[in-house]
């Protein structure tokens, strides 16, 4: 790929190579969603991954780029959790030694999946910066090659694989509904649907509490917001003031970024798993949650939220679904 160019050829491309790899997920209508906003809502659920997530789209599709030499190295990622599981289930495939550090904030349940799926787990650091900053220690001390968790135009193809499932089970699509963290899921599928028809509207979501991407769009640049405490915890950290991809993508072919509420977010995991039998993430829901409070105007006949993972801590979730908010 050209330098800062990611184009929907190379999104075919990326289909072509993970196809043997990644399955396809499902899109499924939903009737109570539908109901509710009275036009046709679909879910795209990337939940059903065997690591029950997207990344391992773009992380399949990274790897699978590795030259001999650098798969001889090994892998390092950084990762509050799911880009660590699509890199670790990836790498094991694939005979590639990883390793995936993490901050001392992620739980421990995340840290045992991810040893689980074979890779080796470094904690260090306070935070995703300061994880950041002793990964790349290690890259350089120990060679590893860096996979990184959106800001990799190999990564946005992989992830630019939803959108073209979307426009083939669902040529008509209006409105997509995206979570947004680092910006790669959003990028990737944007480019699919732009490049198919510019008036497909792409809308990021992301939660109120540490949005940004949501915040560098407004600023105009990337800039640093503080982490906070969030159920959509895997939208969080920060999207590096040296962006080289997704910002720009972002800037050039999404819509609009909407942000909800803590409460909003609760309310359609709640909501997810009584009316569709879902088990979601805070950050999977967070396009739900745009559609029970009605935030966007005119959002066309047919919609699709992009379900991201399932990959949410089982007290955390059983609290939620109960009502049980202690």
């Amino acid at each position: 790929m050209e330098d800062n160019t990611i184009t929907l050829r190379d999104i075919y491309r990326a289909r072509h190579a993970i196809a043997p790899l990644v399955r396809r997920t499902p899109l499924v209508q939903s009737s109570a969603l539908s109901q509710h906003i009275g036009a046709s809502v679909y879910l795209k659920l990337e939940t059903v991954h065997d690591m029950g997530a997207f990344k391992i789209r773009g992380a399949t599709y990274r790897l699978q780029n590795l030259t001999e030499e650098e798969r001889r190295r090994g892998v390092i990622a950084i990762s509050t959790g799911n880009h660590g599981r699509g890199v670790a289930y990836a790498a094991k495939r694939m005979g590639i030694r990883a390793v995936v550090c993490m901050s001392k904030i992620v739980s421990e349940d995340k840290v045992r999946e991810i040893r689980g799926l074979g890779a080796e787990v470094r904690i260090l650091g306070n935070n995703f910066d300061d994880t950041r900053a002793e990964a790349e220690r290690l890259v350089a001390k120990e060679g590893f090659v860096m996979v990184e968790p959106f800001d990799d135009p190999y990564v946005i193809a992989g992830q630019g694989t939803i959108g073209l499932e979307i426009l083939e089970d669902l040529p008509e699509v209006d409105t997509v509904l995206v979570p947004v963290g680092g910006g790669g899921l959003i990028s990737g599928i944007a480019i699919a649907l732009k490049s198919a028809e510019s008036i497909i509207r792409v809308i990021g979501v992301s939660m109120e509490r540490g949005a940004t991407m949501y915040e560098s769009q407004k600023a105009g640049k990337p800039v640093e917001v503080e982490e906070l405490q969030t159920l959509a915890d895997n939208l969080g950290g920060g999207i590096g003031l040296n962006n080289r991809y997704t910002f720009k993508l972002v800037q050039k072919y999404v819509d609009d970024i909407i942000t909800v509420s803590e409460e909003q977010i609760v309310a359609a995991m709640k909501y997810a798993y009584e009316k569709e039998r879902l088990v979601t993430e805070g950050a999977a829901a967070v396009g739900i949650a745009v559609l029970l409070n009605n935030l966007v105007d005119d959002i066309g006949r047919r919609v699709v939220i992009i379900i991201s993972a399932r990959n949410v801590n089982i007290e955390v979730f059983l609290r939620i679904i109960s009502g049980n908010k202690s």
